[in-house]
């Protein structure tokens, strides 16, 4: 099963009541936070609405692996470790992960696990144009596809 990476982009300020629910929907609440989410209709047209604040693509499972053991945290701001997943879930990382792209498992499958992440600006900066211009006019929002594990490699 194809999953997706959403980054959020831009802040708050001046956001239209319909996106800023569906931000919130999609658990995106600050700039530089990141959900992955299934590749499905329901997803895509949440996509489709708060397109202007964020960036996605299909995230590969090498950067999920790095996302899920980096910056995964469960309640009490504590980072997930093994021996949590493992007593939990009865899986380590990699099994779960497996799982997960297979479509068998997904986040919330893990109790007390925030299923949103928190990354920092990336490094180097996002791209020339600045995040008022969409991805294909050399800006950094809307739609990257497989460059999308680029960027969230670098904001680790």
């Amino acid at each position: 099963m194809n999953r997706i990476v959403i980054v959020r982009i831009r802040g708050k300020n001046h956001v239209q009541k319909k996106v800023a629910d569906t931000l919130k929907m999609l658990r995106l609440y600050k700039p530089n936070g990141c959900v992955v989410v299934p590749n499905n209709p329901i997803y895509l047209g949440m996509i489709k609405k708060a397109k202007d604040y964020i960036t996605w693509g299909e995230i590969d499972q090498e950067t999920f692996t790095i996302l899920l053991t980096k910056r995964g945290k469960i309640m009490g701001d504590k980072p997930l470790e093994e021996t949590y997943l493992k007593e939990k879930t009865k899986l380590g990382f990699s099994e779960f992960i497996k799982e997960y792209f297979e479509g068998k498992k997904e986040l919330k499958d893990i109790p007390g696990f925030k299923t949103f992440f928190r990354l920092c600006p990336p490094s180097k900066g996002y791209e020339r144009k600045g995040i008022k211009k969409p991805f294909s006019m050399g800006g950094a929002l809307g739609y990257r596809k497989e460059k999308i594990n680029d960027l969230v490699k670098r904001m680790m």
